[in-house]
């Protein structure tokens, strides 16, 4: 059984590590690259955010049946989306998530300031998006 109270916990914190995010990326860009504790808090609000939304997906698939599709990011983006918990479309943009969660964690040297800037101006609707089909269609 789904532990709704879980799914909303962990919704909540994505909220607030986005207003956190929001927020940085109301900065210019000069701003935001002038100042070290930029890039390192919007890079650790990003893969909490991530890590956040990849725990409701294992937490959704395995208490659904599908512990197969819950053991690797990518894998929990792809079930997601063929089970229907979130649409086919947010399910591609879930596995690019997973890739740059990898990225942060195990390539982390390789993540310059200017992409989480690029990331941070642009894709957070998608978090967004994220958290409106789950509320949709689990809660």
């Amino acid at each position: 059984m789904i532990n709704k109270q879980l799914i909303i916990d962990r919704l909540v914190l994505i909220d607030g590590y986005l207003k956190e995010l929001w927020i940085l990326a109301s900065l210019d860009k000069d701003s935001f690259l002038n100042d070290k504790k930029n890039a390192a808090a919007a890079e650790s609000f990003l893969r909490r955010s991530l890590e956040a939304i990849f725990d409701i997906g294992r937490h959704i698939l395995a208490k659904t049946g599908n512990i197969d599709l819950s053991t690797e990011y990518k894998a929990i983006a792809k079930g997601l989306g063929e089970k229907g918990f979130v649409s086919s479309e947010t399910s591609k943009k879930l596995v690019e998530m997973a890739g740059y969660r990898n990225r942060m964690v195990h390539l982390y040297n390789m993540v310059s300031e200017e992409e989480l800037y690029s990331i941070i101006t642009s894709e957070l609707k998608d978090i967004e998006k994220f958290i409106t089909e789950i509320k949709k269609n689990i809660l």
